[in-house]
């Protein structure tokens, strides 16, 4: 099923946009799209140190399909790496990724 996220979303290309994520923000209502350079699990690790509130992790093939998700990830959390490889993967607060399951297309643009 085809999904449209329906909020702001920001992209993260940059080395250091990827490194920055979403830390030290006081609060996010959008959506973050890391665009990772290779289709990849290890490369597509997440941590939320440094974060200050709870969020929802969607890992998504070159398709823009849902390979995993992590959902209601505390702040420092070390480790979160999907089960398969992924192409973009999107952060979001706590809660916004309800009703999205694996297999799900999702729609974004610029």
């Amino acid at each position: 099923m085809r999904k449209k996220l329906k909020m702001s979303i920001e992209f993260a290309h940059t080395p250091w946009q990827k490194f920055k994520g979403l830390m030290l923000r006081k609060d996010f209502d959008g959506a973050l799209i890391f665009v990772l350079n290779r289709k990849t699990r290890i490369g597509a690790s997440i941590h939320t140190m440094f974060m200050r509130f709870p969020i929802d992790i969607l890992f998504l093939d070159e398709k823009h399909r849902v390979v995993d998700i992590a959902r209601n990830v505390k702040p420092w959390t070390l480790n979160i790496t999907p089960k398969k490889p992924c192409r973009f993967v999107i952060e979001m607060k706590a809660g916004k990724a309800r009703g999205i399951k694996i297999g799900d297309s999702i729609r974004f643009s610029k």
